[in-house]
């Protein structure tokens, strides 16, 4: 780890919001193939950009399900399997936020200031790509409807409108990613995972699922 900097940290981080972006388009054309579950060892800028990558492939996937169950015209089977695919997502998506944490600190922890204070930040680097995963989600469909024949021109000019709002969020939240990093670096806050625990899919944990087990 001796190699890696600040600027290799914020390097990785760009490549990652870069490929979020790219990604939308590519995996619409041909969808990514990945095998099984992530490697426990992944480790440094290419165990943070595998792990990004399959945390954007999650809900990549979520948004096309969570479509597929609005849809009024189907079987009552196929919105509860798409509920039950939802569930499962939602728990890949969360589960992987964390592992993307704890590689992002993992591989920025020996060359942090020891004595930094201990304020953190309202979200994590993990929880924050997330959300430009799904920004760069919403930019793709909000120009899908630009591009649409068969609405009038009002709604082009309001779906434009919302594109150029959602890039300039995008823009945003990506100046703020980067600016945290700085301020992990300059020691004035500290980097943490959080846990979120979700119990719902815990058979342990869920009342619903173990007060009704036989």
């Amino acid at each position: 780890m001796a190699d890696i900097t600040i600027d290799t940290v914020k390097d990785t981080l760009k490549d990652a919001i870069a490929h979020q972006s790219r990604s939308v388009i590519d995996w619409h054309f041909g969808e990514p193939v990945y095998d099984g579950d992530p490697a426990n060892d992944l480790a440094g800028v290419s165990g943070v950009r595998e792990l990004v990558a399959r945390q954007h492939w999650a809900n990549f996937q979520l948004w096309h399900v969570e479509d597929r169950a609005r849809r009024k015209d189907v079987d009552a089977k196929v919105i509860a399997d798409c509920k039950y695919a939802i569930d499962k997502l939602n728990q890949k998506r969360n589960d992987l936020i964390e592992r993307v944490d704890e590689c992002l600190i993992g591989m920025m922890d020996a060359i942090l200031p020891a004595d930094a204070k201990e304020r953190y930040n309202t979200e994590t680097v993990g929880a924050a790509l997330d959300r430009l995963s799904i920004q760069a989600l919403k930019i793709y469909h909000m120009k899908e409807q630009c591009s649409r024949q068969d609405v009038d021109e009002k709604h082009v000019n309001e779906c434009d409108a919302k594109v150029g709002v959602l890039q300039r969020q995008h823009e945003d939240l990506e100046r703020a990613i980067l600016e945290l990093i700085d301020e992990y670096f300059a020691g004035l806050k500290k980097p943490k995972v959080y846990f979120q625990f979700k119990m719902y899919n815990d058979p342990k944990l869920n009342p619903e699922l173990y007060a009704n087990k036989k």
